[in-house]
């Protein structure tokens, strides 16, 4: 039952990450295409600017449970701007009170950080890449949570049968693989730098090669193949 908890879980998840793929892709390009602005925008506005800061605190926040690495900025005019990271590096993790810093804002937000060697490093303000994480989450949760549905209603469909009990462990646990394999094709592909298909490109067949071995061994587990041999049991002591 536990299992078929979690699979429902993982598919609402990675259903909600799909239906936002679109909404993050356009907003991405929004950006991307947004003017300079003229001048020093007074409100909110789609065009963007830099805007120098000195680093007031600075803090990475490893070790801590549930917080982000996370920056406080002033602007010369003694506006304070506190801005949140995904990861602490490249930039975060190198900063220092006092250190310069050139913002990027759009929509009156820092949506990225520029530190004085040249790093840029997007804030969770920022668009860029959240299409590619939609889309690895999406694969991530939809397999795994497809496979471990199925491997959580075998057995229940086929109660007191060990063969498809063991068939259904077999296909659960191959949804961890797909899973697992989703998420380091993500990790990849925001290491390097790939475009957003890199994604699919890759990690389709992976799926395809684990898809094939969790096939072969729930045959195997239904056929008795995967059963212990006799001559494997431990002697018993008396």
């Amino acid at each position: 039952m536990l299992w078929l908890l979690i699979a429902v879980a993982a598919l609402v998840f990675g259903v909600a990450s799909a239906l936002q793929i679109r909404g993050a892709l356009e907003r991405e390009r929004e950006f991307r295409a947004a003017p300079d602005c003229a001048a020093v925008p007074v409100r909110a506005s789609g065009c963007v600017w830099e805007q120098e800061f000195t680093v007031r605190t600075a803090d990475t926040n490893r070790g801590e449970r549930n917080a982000s690495p996370e920056a406080e900025l002033m602007s010369p005019s003694g506006t304070s701007w506190q801005v949140t990271f995904l990861r602490a590096d490249p930039v975060v993790s190198e900063l220092e009170p006092d250190d310069k810093v050139v913002g990027l804002i759009w929509h009156g937000q820092v949506v990225e950080v520029r530190d004085s060697d040249g790093r840029r490093q997007q804030t969770s303000d920022g668009p860029v890449g959240w299409p590619e994480d939609r889309l690895g989450g999406a694969l991530a949760c939809v397999s795994f949570g497809l496979a471990a549905l199925v491997g959580g209603l075998w057995p229940l469909l086929a109660r007191g049968d060990r063969r498809h009990a063991k068939a259904g462990t077999v296909v659960r646990w191959h949804g961890v693989g797909l899973g697992a394999t989703a998420i380091l094709t993500l990790w990849a592909q925001s290491a390097n730098d790939w475009p957003m298909w890199a994604i699919p490109a890759i990690w389709g067949p992976l799926a395809l090669v684990t898809l094939a071995s969790a096939t072969a061994f729930a045959i195997a587990a239904v056929r008795g193949d995967l059963d212990d041999a006799p001559g494997d049991a431990q002697p018993q002591t008396t």
